[in-house]
């Protein structure tokens, strides 16, 4: 019996994450939505790519929660879309209610999920969903740092013309303006940033990763991005599946790390098969601890704001 990954919300990001995952043959996919034949739909037409892709993985459409019993990684992108002017924060009030209900429920359905969040903002609704689940901290982990490290090593192959196979990056803190890109602990093929381009271009870069999203928003004028975003939900699920111990910045629970305690941060991870099985420590030069606390600060005053710490 193949593994089973549930994805709540068949939207753009949703159904982009289900066909990766579908197309590499790595788990069996069910799809939920609330919109009557939207993820019936597109699990057929998966299923109808299946001989052409020769695999032999299901998927399955469905209204129903109770369809995701028994799912080994339930990847949550419910919720409102992020719209032109939107910050990710005016998403909160409107996703803290979905949130909240949707992983109030499959959690009981399938007490051995790990979740991985994807809805906006994405910190605070992966502290929802750790208190809405009543599972360890472990099994929680928002997906921001994945895309935005992603963001920062293409903006950079883009300024190097080199492949951003060879670029390794690394973001921290909240999944929003204030995301701390760390140029000494980014590489090319192992060569640090900084002895390859000046300061002033890396800052550049750095600004247009922390306005990547909305960068896009921008363009489409009426959606908000997924290719990207469904891309780094499987980079996670296949290091969760495969227990390859991935080192990925994720939004994870920290318990006195980088002098932050009670709620979730991006931060770099080792991910596995029991989810986030260790939190690596970075020693950070006191700029870099500054930026950091700021950011995790604001990611505080959010879940203090909202009552939810």
């Amino acid at each position: 019996m193949k593994t089973k990954v549930s994805i709540i919300g068949a939207g753009h990001v949703g159904a982009t994450a289900a066909h990766l995952i579908f197309q590499s043959g790595l788990a069996d996919i069910v799809l939920y939505d609330i919109m009557q034949g939207t993820p019936q739909g597109k699990a057929l037409d998966l299923m109808e790519a299946a001989p052409l892709w020769g695999i032999s993985s299901s998927a399955f459409g469905t209204n129903d929660l109770a369809d995701t019993a028994g799912s080994a990684v339930v990847v949550v992108t419910a919720g409102l879309p992020r719209k032109p002017g939107m910050s990710r924060d005016d998403l909160l009030l409107a996703n803290k209610e979905i949130i909240t209900n949707v992983v109030g429920e499959t959690s009981r359905i399938s007490p051995e999920c790990i979740f991985i969040i994807v809805t906006n903002p994405m910190d605070i609704m992966t502290h929802v969903a750790w208190k809405a689940s009543g599972f360890s901290p472990q099994k929680v982990m928002g997906m921001g740092g994945v895309l935005d490290a992603s963001r920062f090593r293409t903006f950079i192959a883009m300024e190097l013309g080199v492949s951003p196979q060879d670029v390794e990056a690394m973001v921290m803190g909240g999944h929003g303006d204030l995301m701390v890109p760390l140029p000494r602990f980014t590489t090319v093929k192992g060569v640090p940033l900084p002895e390859l381009l000046p300061h002033e271009r890396i800052e550049e870069l750095i600004r247009r990763t922390r306005n990547g999203g909305a960068e896009i928003v921008a363009l489409l004028k009426t959606g908000s991005a997924y290719y990207a975003p469904a891309a780094s939900v499987f980079e996670m699920v296949r290091s969760i599946v495969l227990d390859q111990k991935r080192v990925l910045p994720c939004a994870a629970y920290l318990n006195g790390e980088y002098g932050v305690s009670g709620f979730f941060v991006g931060v770099p991870v080792i991910l596995g098969g029991k989810g986030v099985e260790k939190i690596i420590e970075l020693r950070l030069t006191d700029g870099e601890k500054a930026e950091f606390t700021k950011s995790a600060a604001s990611v505080k005053e959010l879940l203090e704001n909202q009552r939810l710490t």
